[in-house]
């Protein structure tokens, strides 16, 4: 396979995958969550993410094949000899914006998640100042109000 090939692969797959983080980042700004949804985004982008690691490793074995240095020069440097150097800067770019797209969907879950806590501690407050006790009867004394729900 050709470093042009592979290169062009890379850049779809990493496509596919600002694609999801996106779907992903608008499935979490709605004010219902879709679990379901989500769930499904998340299965794809693992699935998506263990097929470009898999070409990136062709892509260095190829390299090392070739006779380049490991690393981000030794490919810069094929891909030049290559005459790929337009796709090679474009996949880095793509997978900086991947990235930071990556980086922004941790921190709005980070941030869902704390918000999901915060009204779950809330509820168990509530729960826990119940009018009733174990036994179903009402605590509150006769002839007097109870303030305290």
């Amino acid at each position: 396979m050709s470093l042009a090939s592979l290169l062009t692969d890379q850049q779809q797959r990493i496509d596919e995958l600002i694609s999801l983080l996106s779907s992903e980042q608008n499935l979490l700004t709605q004010g219902d969550i879709d679990g379901e949804a989500l769930s499904k985004v998340a299965l794809d982008k693992q699935s998506l993410m263990n097929e470009l690691e898999r070409i990136e490793t062709v892509r260095r074995n190829v390299q090392k094949r070739l006779g380049y240095a490991d690393g981000a020069d030794g490919a810069k440097t094929a891909a030049h000899d290559a005459g790929c150097q337009t796709a090679w800067k474009s996949l880095l770019e793509k997978s900086e914006r991947a990235s930071r797209m990556n980086e922004l969907t941790g921190q709005m879950l980070s941030v869902r998640m704390k918000h999901n806590q915060a009204m779950l501690d809330y509820i168990r407050q509530i729960a826990e100042k119940t009018l009733y006790r174990p036994d179903g009867r009402n605590s509150a004394q006769p002839g007097r109000i109870n303030a305290s729900a």
